[in-house]
């Protein structure tokens, strides 16, 4: 655990003590090493069961693929803002970096942590720096109204989950995960019971986020700067999901009853959230509603509790999260061109940029879970077993799928196809930076179909 912990708190002082000249190439160059070591924790000595113990972390199937996808991350966040960072201040560049690389720390430690209260004190430690980044490199003048949804949406949910996390303390006297799945449940009758359960869970609705409480997800999408956006829809709504599956072990006899609401609401947002995706004109805007509906089947996924859904649900997240990232780069490279996230003003691309053309294709197949990539794997495990729960959930996952595709045709249609806006007349060529960055992102999709047991989880 610490080879890869000790050089992410290391890249630290490195951003503030490198050459300016040399800050972005270092730091790229190190943050990549730092993933690939990474990779190391694909190697799994036995089936199931936790390895790379130390007194206060270790990693699991279920972390491994999750962590892996955080470290990954970095130097791809890095390679996006180079250009939008270039102009400003030195001290500013070297603290973007500085809050990128202690976001990846906090991970890091959310992750890996084998004690329930340390996970808590990182999953809330994630929010400063995720809140500088929105707040102070964020494009727009809305940026500390996102801020302030951001911060303020998910503080509420997880208050309730503190208070939680410290009564089953009080009552099973551990809060370690590696002795609670072997506790015995109690039987939660009351209606404090209820609400315990309800608080246990709220938190991590709110982060994935759960359709209802989704309206800080949008905004902050919209108003963060690309590196702020790319965090936020592949680790930080994670999260949530990793959260929900380690907790609900210790709810067990309660969650048959109580999550037909949550699931139904799950649902139902995979088809409101996707109905709105095709309403919708700003780019930044439709790329986080479909976040929204992707996460609302991994949260039904898991509130039913099979081993299948649970698999589903975490290879959905992985697949989702460098699928929505590289969407967000893509954006992002229209953006810095066209300087507009108006679909209408910034179409026809096909004619001036056609290989980015190409990446706009392939990512928005795998946003719309084309075969046989891990994205219709973790859909198709997910509709499967909730048949299996209720046929009736096919009615709404069935459209919700149906809209999916729709919205990430209409998505690609409207940027790359049509005639050339007359006010675009003279835009800057690809580079390299951005093929490289977006061949980074559907690299480990494309290998993934090779091997997916990698991100199967607990069910191998």
């Amino acid at each position: 655990m610490l080879k890869i912990l000790i050089p992410t708190i290391m890249l630290l002082p490195t951003t503030w003590l490198t050459p300016h000249k040399n800050l972005w190439s270092t730091t790229l160059l190190y943050s990549l090493l730092i993933a690939f070591l990474g990779l190391s924790w694909l190697k799994m000595p036995s089936e199931t069961g936790w390895v790379h113990l130390t007194p206060y972390m270790a990693t699991d199937p279920l972390s491994t693929p999750l962590l892996i996808l955080t470290c990954w991350l970095l130097p791809l966040m890095i390679l996006a803002s180079q250009n939008h960072m270039a102009t400003e201040p030195e001290n500013r560049q070297r603290t973007y970096i500085l809050l990128l690389t202690s976001l990846q720390a906090f991970l890091i430690l959310a992750f890996s942590a084998t004690e329930v209260i340390m996970f808590y004190v990182m999953f809330e430690a994630t929010l400063i720096p995720t809140l500088f980044i929105i707040t102070r490199w964020g494009n727009q003048t809305e940026r500390l109204n996102a801020g302030t949804y951001f911060l303020f949406y998910t503080l509420a949910g997880s208050l309730p989950l503190l208070i939680a996390l410290l009564l089953l303390q009080n009552s099973t006297g551990t809060l370690s995960l590696l002795t609670l799945q072997l506790t015995n449940p109690s039987p939660l009758t009351t209606y404090a019971d209820k609400i315990w359960w309800t608080g246990c869970l709220l938190a991590f609705l709110v982060k994935m986020p759960l359709y209802g409480a989704h309206l800080w997800l949008p905004k902050a999408h919209v108003e963060a700067p690309i590196a702020g956006s790319m965090i936020l829809a592949a680790v930080l709504l994670k999260l949530g999901g990793y959260g929900m599956m380690r907790i609900m072990p210790v709810l067990e006899p309660l969650t048959k009853e109580l999550s037909y609401p949550f699931i139904i609401l799950a649902l139902w947002g995979v088809v409101m959230t996707g109905s709105i995706c095709l309403r919708q004109t700003d780019l930044k805007s439709l790329i986080a509603y479909s976040s929204v509906s992707h996460m609302g089947l991994v949260a039904a996924g898991i509130l039913i509790q099979t081993p299948w859904s649970f698999t589903g649900a975490l290879i959905l997240m992985i697949a989702h999260g460098l699928t929505s990232s590289a969407l967000f780069c893509l954006a992002n490279t229209n953006y810095e061109r066209t300087h507009s996230r108006t679909m209408i003003l910034a179409r026809g691309l096909q004619m001036v940029l056609p290989i980015m053309t190409t990446w706009w294709f392939l990512t928005s197949l795998a946003n719309l879970a084309l075969p046989p990539l891990p994205n219709l794997m973790g859909e198709l495990m997910i509709l499967t077993s909730l048949f299996h729960w209720s046929p009736w959930t096919l009615a709404l996952t069935g459209l919700g799928t149906l809209i999916t595709a729709g919205y990430s045709l209409h998505m690609f249609s409207m940027t790359q196809r049509g005639p050339l806006p007359s006010h675009i007349i003279a835009l800057n060529p690809t580079y390299t930076r951005e093929h490289l960055l977006i061949l980074l992102h559907l690299a480990p999709l494309f290998l993934l179909i090779l091997k997916p047991e990698l991100i199967w989880g607990w069910a191998t």
